[in-house]
């Protein structure tokens, strides 16, 4: 594949995230005013499952457009999520385990249907929203520190 279309692509994929960010912001301030408690209305419900499914959406953009186009542009050996992951922890951009557990985190939400109930999700996303939002920052500085 072109390297300067692999690069468009990524920039194209952080204009997305970038979006889904400020969005995500939003969501989250909105759940940090409830805060975590026993049980909601449904108004509060319903902020906390747009955060939910705001957080999946911009871990996704993140794990499968940003971290594989950075990945191919560095021209790194890293198969599999685990292999990415690593790679960004030793590029130190991320923690590997952070990144896993926000795919994982990102996953459940995905299967909520699983769950006895998903007010369980509620604090971890708000924990993981705040650390996705910080990879993202690093991200970009390292983008920006290598002129990709």
């Amino acid at each position: 594949m072109n390297e300067n279309l692999i690069i468009a692509e990524l920039k194209e994929s952080f204009n997305k995230l970038d979006k889904a960010v400020e969005i995500l912001k939003y969501s989250l301030e909105k759940s940090n005013k409830i805060g975590i408690k026993p049980s909601y209305s449904l108004e509060e419900l319903d902020v906390f499952e747009n955060l939910t499914s705001r957080f999946a959406r911009a871990t996704d953009i993140y794990t499968q457009k940003i971290m594989k186009g950075i990945v191919i542009v560095l021209r790194e050996e890293a198969k599999t999520y685990i292999d990415k992951a690593n790679l960004f922890e030793k590029l130190e951009i991320a923690n590997a385990e952070d990144l896993k557990l926000m795919r994982d985190l990102r996953n459940e939400i995905s299967h909520e249907y699983k769950l006895k109930d998903i007010t369980e999700l509620f604090q971890p996303v708000v924990e993981y929203s705040g650390k996705l939002i910080e990879v993202i920052g690093k991200t970009k500085d390292f983008v920006k520190q290598k002129s990709i």
